[in-house]
This record gives C-alpha cells, structure tokens and sequence, in this order.
C-alpha cells in the first residue's frame, strides 16, 4: 500500500469509528466482532464487542475492546502491561498461592492491529466493566464509609502486590480509575495502566533520580511525593498514593484541596502531612470515623527507602476492620440526610 495514503493521523484525535459490526482477529486469530460505542478515553474509543461474529453484539455483552489509532502511545503502554504482567493463567496461579477469591485486575483476552479506509488501529480485548468509584464518591456527598474504605484498602494492597512482583507500579491510582465489576458491582477492579511503569526490568530497580523537568506527573491531588521531585515511579509510591486515595474517601477532602492550581503548593501539603504524622492525619478526622488505621499505614510508608520491598501482609494488618461481608457503598451515616460533617481546618492551619 502506498505509504503517503498510510500517513499517519494526528495523534491527539480520537479515532474515527469503526463500522457497527466489523471484525478484528487478534494476534492469536481470535475474532471479535464489534458492537456500539459505550465510552472514550483520552486518545481511544471503547466498543461493546463479542466473540460470536455470526450476530450482532448484544447490550449485555460481557466484553469490551479499546481501539486507538495505531501511533498513540497510552494504549500501547497499557498492553504491554497487560502482556507481560496479567494473562489470565498468571493472575489464577497467583490467587491459588495466595489463597485469595478475587484479584481486582481486569482480565485481557487479545489484542491486534487492524486497518479501514487506509487508517491503522491498534485495539485490546477486556472484560466489560461497571460504573467508577469516582461516581459513587460524588454520589455519597464525597465519602465512603470507614468500613469501606478499609476494605477497598486491603483489596488495593492485594492488586498492588500482585503488579509490583510482576515489575511494574500503577503510579495513577484514584477514584475515577477503580471500575465495580459488571456482573457484580461489589467486586472493584483497579483499571487504566497507561501510566503504568516497569520499576524493575529484569529485577534491576531502576535508580532514585530527581528531575525537575518531569515534576508532578500523576494526578496532582494524590501523586507521590517521589513524583512531584520527577523520580520515576516506585512501590512506596504507589501505596503513598493509595493512601491519600484512602484519606479523601474517608474525609471526604484532603488539606490541599483549595491550591490545586499550584503543584509546589500541593507538594509542601504532602511533605507537611507526612512530616507531622500522627497529628497531621488525627485532626483531619472524619465526623464520627477516626483516621487511625490510615495514619499508621502512612506512618508505615514513611519508612521505606525507594527501593524497599513493602510488607504487604502487614499493611492488610494495619488496614482490618471487622466487617466480613461485601462492600457497603451507602453514604456515611453523618450524610444522609444532612451535612453534618465539620470541614477540617485548611492547608494553611496545617503547620
């Protein structure tokens, strides 16, 4: 084919959809026929999608492809993750040894290239998924319960156990990217890894290295401190992140929320809260929830050096709540009804 008819579109465009019913074949030679659009992210479009190419996709379809022209690099980067580090038979083994139910990873079924009307696609077969956490949040006035919140914990400690054994960190977990299952929307997956990065190569841990160039990468509210510095991104960073991810479902907000628009800021607020510990985190308790557990979790993750190997068992240990029974996604009781809750004191009162 003529390489000017191939040149490639502009990267920063969303594709141009793909006729209702097409067929893909996947590397393995898998076929997947597509169904309507249901959503888009930043560069793709995700289609319902079906391995029965003989009808058309029904609603209720249990999979779903993300399609990006063939030259965007986020889903490119999500794949390879997916590749080397969650196969199906990878993620059964590891929940066999770890003796766990359920590993909120969402499952890869293929992946391919494909071409139409002269334009190249890249596309990735995934198991449909629900609605997100950030939803539920906005829903409930902006918190979770202390129970909830502790058992998203442990189940996000598991996940991040698992991709940090397998080279990799998340390093953008948050709200907006923990999907409820489709079928069962008490079980919550943690989703997107285009920003996800092989720390550890071939069990080489990559170097601490400050670069001011790449500050503040991540999603400014919960980003590590490693991050805000342009260190690439490690383990500890992934469950400072997740920690802060915990506080704000707990609080409801967090002490740099009013200084968004300035990263230096939101950075000295981290390094304030963490510096001050337990006090910093005490007096940012919920009406009615303590922030106990949380504190000795952050307290925890203060001690590791950057390439330290976390205590997963003990982090779940720090992070128990009674509650054995599914998760609980109702308002606070301090909510319902009525906005009880007491704003804690602003970052510029946090000394």
């Amino acid at each position: 084919m003529d390489a000017a008819v191939m040149a490639p579109p502009r990267k920063r465009t969303l594709p141009k959809p793909l006729p209702d019913g097409f067929i893909l074949v996947d590397a393995e030679k898998k076929k997947w026929r597509l169904g309507k659009i249901i959503g888009q992210g930043g560069f793709g479009l995700i289609y319902l999608a079906s391995q029965d190419v003989s009808r058309p996709v029904s609603s209720d379809a249990d999979f779903v492809i993300k399609v990006e022209y063939h030259e965007n690099g986020p889903l490119f980067s999500e794949l390879k993750f997916y590749q080397r580090a969650a196969k199906p038979e990878s993620m059964q083994k590891w929940k066999r040894g770890k003796k766990l139910d359920f590993l909120g990873i969402p499952t890869y079924w293929g992946s391919g290239l494909a071409e139409y009307k002269d334009l190249r696609y890249r596309f990735m077969a995934m198991d449909r998924l629900g609605s997100d956490l950030q939803k539920v949040c906005e829903g409930n006035g902006g918190r979770l319960k202390k129970t909830t919140v502790l058992q998203l914990g442990q189940r996000l400690v598991d996940v991040l156990e698992y991709i940090h054994e397998n080279e990799y960190v998340h390093a953008d977990i948050k709200a907006a990217n923990l999907m409820l299952g489709y079928r069962d929307p008490e079980q919550v997956y943690l989703a997107d890894y285009g920003l996800s990065y092989r720390y550890c190569p071939d069990g080489v841990h990559k170097e601490y290295k400050e670069n001011p160039k790449k500050g503040h990468n991540g999603t400014i509210e919960y980003t590590s401190l490693d991050a805000h510095k342009g260190v690439a991104p490690s383990r500890r960073g992934d469950l400072q992140i997740l920690g802060i991810c915990l506080l704000h479902w707990l609080c409801g907000s967090l002490p740099w929320d009013n200084v968004l628009k300035n990263p230096n800021q939101v950075q000295e607020a981290k390094i304030r809260l963490m510096d001050n510990l337990p006090g910093s985190v005490q007096q940012l308790s919920a009406s009615g929830a303590s922030t106990d557990e949380l504190t000795e979790f952050l307290i925890y993750v203060r001690t590791l050096d950057y390439e330290d190997k976390p205590d997963y068992q003990l982090l779940k240990k720090l992070l128990a709540c009674d509650v054995t029974r599914g998760l609980d996604f109702s308002a606070p009781e301090s909510q319902q009804g009525s906005a009880t809750k007491e704003p804690f004191k602003r970052e510029k009162t946090l000394q």
